[in-house]
């Protein structure tokens, strides 16, 4: 079941935070947003770990773009476990996204993100949106 509760929306907050471009040119604030363990499944289909995303988000060779989201959705799982699923758009490079956040202490923190590139003209919807009609 989808969910809107203070620890969804802390992890989509967090979430958000690292789309901003500024936030992503600070290595201290994105390091702070990234769990010890971070390490993601990349569109391009690279392994990144928490060393190798700060120090490329850091770098500045991104456009400095904003990338927009869209169907932001989120679960938690355990009391210290939030599952986000989102699409983005950066250009035109579009992508399927799913990352999941963990509490620490206080803070949550992005442990895991995959993102899957799609073409709209082909994705097709296996899950109902909620509020959608039946077939």
């Amino acid at each position: 079941m989808l969910e809107r509760n203070a620890a969804v929306e802390a992890a989509i907050e967090g979430e958000l935070r690292l789309l901003d471009p500024a936030v992503r040119r600070s290595a201290d604030v994105v390091a702070a947003l990234m769990h010890p363990d971070f390490y993601e499944f990349g569109a391009s289909g690279r392994i990144w770990d928490r060393a190798s995303m700060v120090a490329l988000l850091a770098s500045g060779t991104e456009d400095g773009s904003r990338t927009t989201t869209s169907r932001v959705k989120g679960v938690q799982l355990a009391p210290d476990l939030v599952h986000l699923t989102f699409d983005t758009d950066n250009n035109g490079r579009r992508a399927h996204r799913s990352s999941l956040w963990r509490l620490i202490g206080e803070d949550w923190l992005l442990y895991f993100h995959q993102g899957t590139p799609y073409d709209p003209a082909e994705a097709v919807a296996f899950v109902q949106e909620p509020g959608a009609p039946g077939p």
